[in-house]
This record gives C-alpha cells, structure tokens and sequence, in this order.
C-alpha cells in the first residue's frame, strides 16, 4: 500500500506558505509605517485556510501548463485593514505597535506549525523504520 504524502502533508503545507505570506504582508506594513498614505494591509488566515481547503477537496490540478492555477490568482484574503488609531494627518493607517505583535503572533505559530511538521515526519521515520 503506498503512503500518499501530499495528502497527510498538503493542509499544513498550505498553512505554512499562508503563514509566510502573512509575515509578508504585516512586514510590508511596518516597512511603510513612516511611508504618507499608505494604508496597512492584513491577511485573513482563517478565510484563507478555508479557501485552500475547499480547494484541496474540488482536487484542481493543473493539467496542462497553459492552464492558470486558480490558487494563484485568488489574494487570499489580503486587503485593507481597518485602522485602530485615528489619522495623524499624513493618511498612514500603520499602527507600529500592533503590526509587531501581529508579527511576533504569525511567527510563534510559524514555528508551532514547523514543530508539528517535524513531530509527523519523525513519527512516519519511526513507523517505516520499523520503531528502531
């Protein structure tokens, strides 16, 4: 019986490349914090997970390279952020403080995911090799 391993794998894999994306977005932000008229942006993960699923269960594959990957095309939740301060009058909406936390928050479960990656594949080593 063979081990499909995109599929024990694909939902964190898919959750790891979102939670980098996110890094993406909110180190954006705190790069334009000084930045006039920028307007921070911010990432719905959860929204975003439940896309990658939804796809993951209508099975799109790409069948031929010509083909565009819907799941590239699709911003994954990215948009506009509801600013928590009020303007300081240069029409920035990046709260420095919160977009650190944001940040430190992504990260701690970046490496949440990782150590849990790590813990399935040790656990799939062990198994193959037979608990040795």
């Amino acid at each position: 019986m063979a081990i499909s391993f995109d599929k024990g794998f694909e939902m964190h894999a898919q959750g790891m490349l979102l939670r980098a994306e996110r890094a993406e977005v909110i180190a954006s932000n705190i790069a334009n914090a000084d930045t006039p008229g920028y307007k921070a942006k911010g990432m719905d993960f959860q929204k975003a997970m439940q896309q990658a699923a939804q796809q993951q269960q209508m099975g799109m594959n790409r069948t031929n390279s010509k083909h565009f990957d819907v799941r590239s095309e699709l911003n994954n939740n990215v948009d506009f952020r509801i600013p928590d301060q009020p303007d300081t009058g240069d029409g920035n909406t990046v709260d420095v403080q919160v977009e650190r936390n944001l940040y430190l928050e992504n990260s701690l479960q970046y490496q949440a995911g990782v150590q849990f990656l790590s813990g399935k594949i040790k656990a799939l080593q062990k198994v193959i090799s037979g608990g040795r």
